[in-house]
């Protein structure tokens, strides 16, 4: 570095994540070996956010600014040889999105200092980066303390000759929920046919859009549980719970280049029947006060827990409570659908547990005591969560599978989980094919 020896940015109390509104300041510190002319010191904050229909790709085909400041912390001089100090301050603009990264595209924040140097002599730069988070509250959401249901009815032939139906229906408690969170499931199949389904498979599925000329839709299995068939002429229910992992929140306010959805996708294979839930992920919990409370059960609908399959644990054990309306079969006796597979399982085969206040929006209770640092102070978040399959809206375009792995904010860079990627839909598929096939 020649004459300079240290030319670094730090942030007050080493803070990286922000929030809309607030001010952020820190220090450029610079330490010469011996005297450096300079025309200008100057400090610029910037929040951009760039996309592009290539993947890891930084010349990006669109991007949009959100805000650029500059100032000049010292003009014209020479900086004699030792230590010096510039403190600078900058104001968060209140719309200013949340950071996210992705393998299409990102929302990003940095400090850059440049020590612009007389000409033809070289100009010195250093930059770091820092996080913003622009909480979405989810009571701000309409009807989001409502549960998410969806049904369809699958009308199909086996054995050429034959005919049968099927009806898949599922239902989630809540339409939002923050990380930490568990997700409860009642899904309800009542097979009115001579032939055994196939696995019933359930999805927490990200989809995040990147609106370029061409949008690219970027989908990621987070996570996945997955249950046994339903025997012919059968109708049975299958509960289920998935936690929330740390996931950025839905959509991106402020930003209007990338989407973030997310959903609750209840499949099977064999016949092909698929039902949808959207949800949202947000940062403030969705109050259930005695004012909104769940939606109620009816008294005369009560379906027993059967034991599962062993050596399979859920994500959280299931809740020793009332099945939700409508998904009791009207006097028919109603089978308890085992759970074959959890994605969110440890190693151990023990399973994943986590109190649901664990990720939620408190100073200092960031993450579960196991893994918080002396200083986290700040909210948890997630830049990004990678992709498992891209596509294309238009054009014969093969999707290509991405491994974008998990990029956290530095002081949470040691967080573990989960502890090993769950599969992808076509992964499952072709086990619960393999399964079934060998049971035949």
């Amino acid at each position: 570095m020649g004459k300079l020896q240290e030319f670094d940015i730090t942030f007050t109390n080493n803070k990286v994540v922000y929030g809309p509104g607030e001010s952020i300041s820190g220090t450029v510190k610079i330490r010469t070996s011996n005297s450096l002319q300079y025309k200008a010191i100057k400090v610029n904050c910037q929040g951009s956010c760039g996309i592009s229909n290539k993947v890891n790709d930084a010349s990006w085909t669109l991007e949009e600014q959100y805000f650029n400041s500059t100032l000049s912390v010292a003009d014209k001089g020479t900086l004699a040889a030792g230590e010096h100090s510039f403190p600078f301050q900058f104001l968060i603009p209140v719309a200013a999105p949340t950071s996210f990264e992705g393998p299409f595209g990102k929302i990003a924040y940095r400090v850059r200092a440049v020590i612009d140097t007389p000409r033809f002599s070289k100009d010195y730069k250093a930059q770091r980066p820092f996080y913003l988070l622009n909480l979405l509250n989810l009571n701000e959401v309409p009807d989001i303390e409502h549960s998410s249901h969806a049904v369809t009815t699958k009308k199909f032939s086996y054995l050429l000759v034959k005919t049968g139906t099927l009806m898949l229906k599922a239902r989630s408690d809540l339409r939002g929920y923050v990380p930490g969170q568990v997700i409860k499931l009642a899904t309800e199949i009542h097979n009115k046919s001579g032939k055994d389904t196939g696995c019933v498979l359930a999805s927490l599925i990200q989809k995040v859009t990147y609106k370029t000329k061409r949008p690219v839709f970027d989908l990621r299995t987070i996570a996945e549980v997955e249950g046994a068939g339903v025997k012919a002429g059968k109708h049975a229910e299958w509960r289920e719970q998935i936690i929330v992992p740390p996931l950025p929140q839905s959509a991106l306010a402020g930003c209007s280049l990338i989407d973030i959805d997310y959903f609750i996708q209840v499949s099977l294979k064999s016949p092909d029947a698929v039902v949808t839930l959207p949800i949202y992920i947000g940062n403030i919990a969705v109050n259930l006060s005695p004012s909104r409370p769940l939606p109620s059960s009816p008294d005369h609908c009560v379906a027993s827990i059967a034991p599962r399959a062993a050596g399979v644990m859920p994500s959280a054990p299931p809740a020793e409570e009332e099945p939700e309306e409508g998904l009791c079969a009207g006097g028919m006796d109603s089978e308890e659908i085992p759970t074959k597979s959890h994605s969110q399982q440890d190693p151990s085969g023990q399973p994943v547990t986590m109190s649901p206040s664990a990720f939620s929006h408190a100073p200092g209770a960031a993450l579960p005591p196991s893994h918080r640092r002396p200083d986290a102070s700040a909210p948890l978040f997630c830049v990004s969560t990678g992709a498992t399959i891209p596509f294309f809206t238009e054009g014969n375009v093969t999707p290509v599978p991405t491994s974008c792995s998990l990029i956290l904010p530095p002081e949470y860079s040691s967080w573990d989980y989960p502890h090993e990627p769950p599969p992808t839909y076509e992964e499952s598929c072709s086990s619960a094919n393999s399964s079934f096939n060998s049971r035949q």
